[in-house]
């Protein structure tokens, strides 16, 4: 057994580098989601051996009788300062431990660091290499890597209860849980659903699999203490009557006779049983059950009930006993349900937003989604500073004329650029001396909008009249000739330009204007 001193001082060791190991982890370059995830399991991992080692370090601190026992024993007294005996005794100990087990590793604890900072395949070298997840393990297809929930399950379970409006789609399913960042889950539902047996089934799985999910994405998440918490605040709120929609009494008694109908009411003199409560009432005045009663008075043991149940108002009063303790523990869950759904708002957003994109693809669009999805990850590439830059300087171009680029980033060849005048400027004085490059643009920049807002601004339009020119002055000369030879279609923009009405009538804009202020359109 080692010293408790030596004990203590290699657990303050192993605390602090647990603590240096979890900077490295957190300090990492978080590149995509997994990464994320496998960082923060790794993370969490690491805490629980520090919150462990803590705590066996505060008890052996309070286990003051046993550190003074091995303080007296490691002292000697002044007479004998030079007795080695304790020494050399657990000298021997240490020997004959390592002549038991000669293949015993030494530094087990830095073993165990290397591989929780262990990272697969850092070096690229091994192509084939495929690294073991056990993260990967803990989600299913469809939740990809915590990306997205899987309640397809949930769903069927919320459309096959009982006293609900309507089955509703999954997306209708899931804003229903995102309206739960606005009040309670399931506000939606009926009193009479709530209080059912299957909603309590399904309310508990809906709970234990968002719990499940919120430890698996968020393992550095206290959720434990948050769900505590919650359940104080619920049963507090319960107490002062705060959640009006669960009234446990009327809701409880209401159950309880549907579930007392399926059973019926026990007639011990007519030995028959009655679904209702009036067809019940309403026989005990006929002659028939007059006759049983009777012949029941003369016997000295009336008939059992077959069911074995012989106080008919036994059973309604634990029925609602038994509803009660159901709703209660109801609205708990639902509570948790939601204070859950809250943390889980933008990944049920998401979940969303993958099934409505997943809609719209083909079957063959899925397959290949799916393909690469399994396919692993490209290896990062870890390139310094100044290989960076000599990879900046070789790819620099050599353009000296100043050529255009073309699609593929490069100079385009002298012989094109001669072929298609790409040397000639063009100046464009209504573009306020905008320059272009080669007839091809020059042509083209006429139905752009830079020119179009150049004519707009001189209070001209932009037609095939004014195409090829390119001068203020000449543009309004020209408006001013054709306004002489009489085009005056050109500047009545009220006679050129036609409406459509409602019933599909076509009008230019000057007489639909005066008919809508007649108000006959």
């Amino acid at each position: 057994m080692d010293s408790i001193i030596e004990t203590q001082r290699q657990t303050h060791e192993e605390i602090e580098r647990y603590e240096t190991a979890l900077y490295s982890l957190l300090s990492r370059n978080q590149a995509t989601h997994e990464i994320r995830i496998q960082t923060e399991h790794k993370a969490a991992q690491v805490l629980d051996r520090i919150s462990s080692r803590v705590t066996a370090l505060h008890n052996s601190y309070l286990d003051e009788d046993a550190r003074k026992a091995e303080i007296g024993t490691l002292s000697a007294p002044a007479a004998a300062q030079n007795d080695l005996s304790e020494f050399y005794a657990r000298l021997v100990k240490v020997q004959d431990h390592y002549n038991k087990y000669p293949d015993a590793v030494a530094g087990g604890f830095d073993m165990e660091l290397a591989a929780i900072l262990e990272e697969g395949n850092q070096d690229g070298l091994d192509d084939d290499y495929e690294e073991e997840d056990p993260i990967s393990l803990l989600f299913s297809g469809e939740e990809a890597y915590g990306k997205y929930l899987d309640l397809y399950a949930n769903h069927t379970a919320y459309n096959n209860l009982k006293n609900i409006s309507k089955r509703l789609p999954y997306l209708q399913y899931l804003d229903i849980l995102l309206a739960a960042q606005n009040g309670l889950l399931h506000s939606e539902l009926s009193k009479e659903a709530r209080a059912t047996k299957d909603y309590e089934v399904y309310i508990q799985h809906l709970h234990d699999y968002l719990l499940s999910f919120v430890k698996r994405t968020q393992p550095l998440v206290d959720i434990q203490t948050k769900h505590q918490e919650a359940e104080v605040e619920f049963y507090q709120k319960w107490d002062d009557g705060e959640f009006v929609d669960w009234d446990e009494t009327k809701t409880a008694k209401r159950s309880a006779n549907a579930d007392g109908a399926g059973e019926g009411i026990w007639c011990s003199a007519c030995q028959k049983s009655y679904s209702k409560k009036t067809v019940y009432d309403a026989h005990l005045t006929s002659k028939k059950h007059m006759k049983a009663i009777a012949k029941q008075a003369i016997s000295e043991t009336p008939p059992q009930n077959p069911n074995g149940t012989q106080n008919i108002t036994a059973q309604p009063a634990s029925n609602v006993q038994l509803v009660k303790s159901r709703l209660r523990s109801s609205a708990l869950l639902t509570y948790l349900s939601t204070s859950l759904l809250v943390v889980l708002v933008p990944t049920i957003g998401e979940t969303k937003s993958n099934v409505e994109r997943r809609f719209s693809l083909t079957a063959r669009e899925r397959e290949q989604e799916l393909l690469e999805q399994s396919k692993p990850p490209p290896a990062p590439t870890n390139t310094s500073g100044d290989a960076a830059a000599e990879e900046e300087e070789e790819e620099r171009i050599y353009n000296p004329l100043k050529l255009p680029l073309g699609w593929d980033g490069k100079p385009i060849p002298y012989w094109l650029y001669k072929l298609h005048g790409l040397g000639v400027e063009y100046r464009c004085e209504i573009c306020s001396d905008h320059v272009y490059m080669g007839r091809k643009n020059f042509d083209r920049h006429f139905q752009e909008s830079r020119h179009a807002f150049g004519m707009r601004a001189l209070g001209l339009p932009n037609t095939k009249h004014f195409h090829e020119i390119t001068r203020i002055e000449d543009a309004l000369s020209l408006a001013e000739k054709l306004k002489q030879e009489g085009r005056h279609e050109i500047f009545e923009q009220e006679t050129m330009e036609e409406l459509e009405d409602d019933e599909g009538n076509v009008y230019n804009r000057k007489t639909y204007e005066d008919l809508k202020k007649q108000g006959l359109i």
